[in-house]
């Protein structure tokens, strides 16, 4: 059963102020910016080409729209500083602040490009399998990986020299992937309902644990893996220590994008069909508000200042 429990918005005020989530609505052209201590959106930008890949990092926010194959920055207050045009199919993306890089998949032609986080500039291209979507970096910027949908597999490359590591295959047909603090590599598989983990380091896969129909995003808080299931409508909680399943909890139509608070106490994500934005308690499970967004809420990336990989 969903629990909505609205009342308990002031006692999440403490642990996450200061943290705001920048959520891209392709539908709508618009991006939601939502204040997330206190429930409630206090702002919305226009964001033209149906943007759904976000990356977050620092002073900037950073959109992809895959419609005008436009990748933008903006400061956190929304003025526009850059935005370049790629020549493929822009889709996943996912930032690298330390090193100054920006990752973005190229769905039409396997690979990645790498540009510079500040001009947009086209440094470097990796390549993948077909259809790379997610993208994904270690939180001590050691590893970047990529999921390949047509290829069923992942891609690692050292994040430093971008060499290389390994390609794994997974379940059938990834989409999203995120990397646990201890820089195991979970994969969901949306032909196979299934979360592939991963040893980033041997390239190894260390288990398969089922989860709900069409497994989108994935997120980490409080010892947990938090997967997001488009058509069950639900998130799937499993155990970092055992990699047990802990429940599946009914949430909001079509659940995608999700990323954790930087206290890791609770797990924000954004559900496509019901235009909004739910936070939910890591420990109880409890849904603890659902905030209004514009149409279409994806926020497929890391999406929350101060948190995720920045």
């Amino acid at each position: 059963m969903r629990r909505a429990l609205n009342a308990l918005a002031l006692c999440l005020a403490t642990p996450v102020a200061g943290q705001t989530a920048f959520v891209t609505c392709q539908p709508a052209d618009a991006l939601s910016v939502i204040d997330v201590a206190r429930g409630v959106e206090v702002d919305r930008w226009d964001v033209a080409g149906k943007p759904a890949g976000v990356a977050v990092g620092g002073d900037a926010v950073y959109s992809v729209s895959p419609d005008s194959k436009t990748v933008r920055r903006f400061t956190l207050t929304g003025r526009l500083l850059t935005e370049t045009v790629l020549d493929g199919g822009p889709t996943g993306v996912a930032l690298d602040a330390a090193r100054g890089r920006l990752f973005v998949s190229d769905w039409y032609n396997a690979r990645l490009w790498v540009l510079d986080a500040e001009s947009l500039e086209v440094l470097q291209e990796l390549e993948t399998g077909a259809e790379p979507a997610g993208i994904a970096l270690s939180e001590d910027g050691r590893f970047l990986a990529s999921a390949e949908k047509d290829a069923d597999r992942v891609s690692v490359w050292d994040a430093g020299t971008l060499e290389l590591l390994h390609r794994v295959g997974v379940g059938v047909r990834p989409y999203g992937l995120g990397f646990a603090p201890d820089r195991r590599l979970f994969v969901g598989n949306v032909g196979s309902n299934d979360v592939s983990v991963v040893d980033a380091e041997t390239g190894k896969v260390l288990a398969t644990v089922p989860v709900g129909e069409r497994p989108y995003g994935v997120a980490f808080a409080s010892g947990r893996a938090f997967v997001t299931n488009q058509y069950a409508n639900s998130l799937s909680v499993i155990d970092l220590a055992t990699l047990e399943p802990v429940e599946q909890v009914s949430v909001g139509e079509y659940p995608e994008g999700i990323d954790a608070t930087a206290d890791g106490a609770h797990v924000v994500f954004a559900n496509w069909f019901e235009n909004t934005v739910s936070v939910m308690d890591a420990q109880t499970l409890d849904v603890v508000y659902d905030v209004e967004t514009c149409d279409g809420p994806r926020a497929f990336g890391i999406f929350l200042s101060g948190g995720g990989e920045e």
